[in-house]
């Protein structure tokens, strides 16, 4: 008899799975405090898709970028749908009815020397706006420290 114990266990399942550790230059930089689109910032560095940039002297811009679109309502749509059955040519004028839906991009620019990235994040109403202005402003001021 062996005693060496089976490589593979009998059930799969039993075995916890590996824990995940992050990369050795996450763990340095610490925590993100502010995640502003697909940018993290944390107390040293802004990390970006691109690649890491310092925070300590780097500048930061924000653009709003907005449109309007007009569309026919989805209750317009389906009041003409249903009286259609009742009131053949009446019914049609619910399709004249148009609402005007806001949309945009805010355009947020991080630069530190010769890096630079660019994120942009949709919105859909200014609130959402003012939510990215703050969240930059307060980057602002990480960076001036």
């Amino acid at each position: 008899m062996s005693s060496t114990p089976d490589p593979y266990p009998s059930d799969p399942w039993s075995v916890p799975p590996p824990a995940s550790v992050p990369p050795p230059d996450l763990v340095a930089s610490g925590p993100v405090i502010v995640q502003v689109g697909e940018i993290g910032v944390t107390s040293t560095v802004v990390h970006t898709p691109a690649g890491d940039i310092p925070l300590a002297g780097s500048t930061w811009q924000v653009s709003d970028y907005w449109h309007s679109e007009q569309k026919i309502p989805t209750w317009a749509i389906v009041a003409a749908i249903v009286g259609f059955c009742v009131l053949t040519v009446f019914s049609l004028l619910f399709l004249l009815v148009k609402e005007t839906v806001p949309r945009g991009t805010v355009q947020v620019t991080v630069t530190n020397g010769t890096r630079q990235y660019v994120s942009r994040i949709p919105v859909t109403d200014q609130a959402q706006v003012a939510y990215v202005h703050q969240q930059v402003n307060y980057v602002r001021s990480l960076a001036a420290l």
